[in-house]
C-alpha cells in the first residue's frame, strides 16, 4: 500500500515561487500532482510515468510549473514559479499502479495535501 506525504506549501505573494515535495514509501507506475482550488474540481497539473521518466504538465500551467522526481528518494517535486492568485488551492500527490490518466481523478492513492495560498 503506497503512502504519500506532501510538504512545501505555504502562503506567498504573487510572483513568488514554491517547491512542493511528495515522499512515497514505494515505487509506483505513475505519480502526479493534482490541485483543487476553492469551489472547483480537482485537476491534474503535472506528473511523471516512473518507468520511463515521461513527464506531463497541464497546458494551463506550462511554463511556470516543473515536475521532477528523485527516484532514489522516491520523492516527487513540483516547482512553481511566478505564482498567481489562481494557483491558490490544495495540492495533492497521487499515484496509480497502472496508468497515467491525468484527466481523471480516480487515481489509486492520494496524499493528505499541502495548502498553497497566493495573495
Amino acid at each position: 500500500h503506497v503512502q504519500l506525504v506532501e510538504s512545501g506549501g505555504g502562503s506567498v505573494q504573487a510572483g513568488g515561487s514554491l517547491r512542493l515535495s511528495c515522499a512515497a514509501n514505494a515505487h509506483t507506475f505513475c505519480i502526479a500532482w493534482f490541485r483543487q482550488a476553492p469551489g472547483k474540481e480537482r485537476e491534474g497539473v503535472a506528473g511523471i510515468q516512473v518507468s520511463n521518466g515521461m513527464t506531463y504538465v497541464a497546458d494551463s500551467v506550462k511554463g511556470r510549473f516543473t515536475v521532477s522526481r528523485d527516484n532514489a528518494k522516491k520523492t516527487l517535486y513540483l516547482q512553481i514559479n511566478t505564482l498567481k492568485p489562481e494557483d491558490t488551492g490544495m495540492y495533492y500527490c497521487a499515484t496509480d499502479p497502472s496508468a497515467c490518466m491525468y484527466g481523471r481523478r480516480n487515481w489509486s492513492t492520494y496524499g493528505q495535501g499541502t495548502q498553497v495560498t497566493v495573495s
